[in-house]
């Protein structure tokens, strides 16, 4: 494992992080980090470059960059995320939440703004989050829109105590139950505008998930063929939409076909993907035919 020196000024700390195999932008949060300076300010560093690190800092930061370079995320290692200009916290209870994933929450955004004007006396809008994780789609759609009712739900109670206190810490009111998929609703009776789901979507056998060894692997692969879950999504929630409403999926960036595929086998209407920030069908989805019944 390298090691990194102690070095006289925080310079001269970049240098030797950069030195010891970390990238830059990996150094500078890290660095931003041990000072109690947040993540955007690295601009920071520029002016303070011949600020003296303090030994104990040093030390802190010489096992943290250590952690990194044995491939833990650097969100665990700091505790937190951006996503759609939230501060999320995470940790090794939940997958740290991806850049690309924000297409998912800008087509939802998009359907829900599609949606018929609704009546005085109608229906809130609701919308449906599966897998929720740290809460990172669900919270960022409540807070684009914070007359939205928003539900989340998923297996594991660790990573519900995570979206939980991400909801708190952001007063943000989103609704969070315990369970699989959309067995996990606590009112089966409610009906949705949209569903939304970032599901484990990796073939159980990928060589990839090798190197995934630091995240929850429950929440990262679906059988031989990675489709087990979406599937199950796929055919469940029909029943828990209301005509029109829209079902929205990520996926791997090989599973575009299929997923849609499925979506039309389920009878959705408009099935259609959107690419990520890379250019890769990242997402699909459809809509429930306006004139269903269950």
């Amino acid at each position: 494992m390298p090691t990194v020196p102690a070095p006289e000024n925080l310079a001269q700390t970049l240098a030797a992080l950069q030195a010891a195999g970390l990238e830059r932008l990996d150094a500078q949060l890290l660095l931003l980090h041990v000072l109690g300076q947040p993540p955007h300010q690295r601009g920071w560093l520029l002016t303070h470059d011949t600020d003296l690190l303090s030994p104990e800092r040093a030390t802190v930061l010489k096992l943290l960059a250590q952690r990194r370079l044995s491939g833990e995320p650097l969100a665990y290692i700091t505790g937190q995320k951006e996503f759609f200009g939230l501060m999320l916290q995470v940790d090794a209870r939940v997958l740290v939440p991806r850049p690309d994933t924000e297409t998912l929450v800008n087509w939802a955004r998009e359907a829900l703004a599609e949606l018929p004007e609704k009546t005085h006396n109608s229906q809130p809008t609701r919308v449906l989050d599966l897998g929720t994780g740290s809460g990172a789609i669900a919270l960022a759609l409540k807070a684009s829109q914070t007359a939205l009712q928003v539900h989340a739900i998923d297996v594991s109670a660790d990573a519900l105590a995570v979206a939980r206190a991400n909801a708190q810490l952001l007063k943000l009111d989103v609704t969070c139950s315990q369970g699989a998929w959309l067995a996990g609703l606590s009112n089966n009776a409610l009906k949705f505008d949209c569903i939304v789901s970032n599901p484990p979507y990796i073939a159980s056998l990928d060589p990839h998930l090798a190197a995934l060894t630091h995240e929850p692997l429950q929440a990262l692969a679906s059988g031989a063929d990675g489709l087990d879950d979406l599937r199950l999504i796929i055919v469940q929630a029909p029943s828990h939409l209301k005509p029109g409403g829209w079902l929205l999926l990520e996926h791997g960036y090989d599973q575009a076909a299929a997923v849609r595929n499925l979506l039309s086998a389920a009878g959705f209407m408009q099935v259609q993907s959107r690419c990520d920030l890379a250019g890769i069908e990242r997402c699909s989805g459809g809509q429930l035919n306006p004139t269903h019944t269950p």
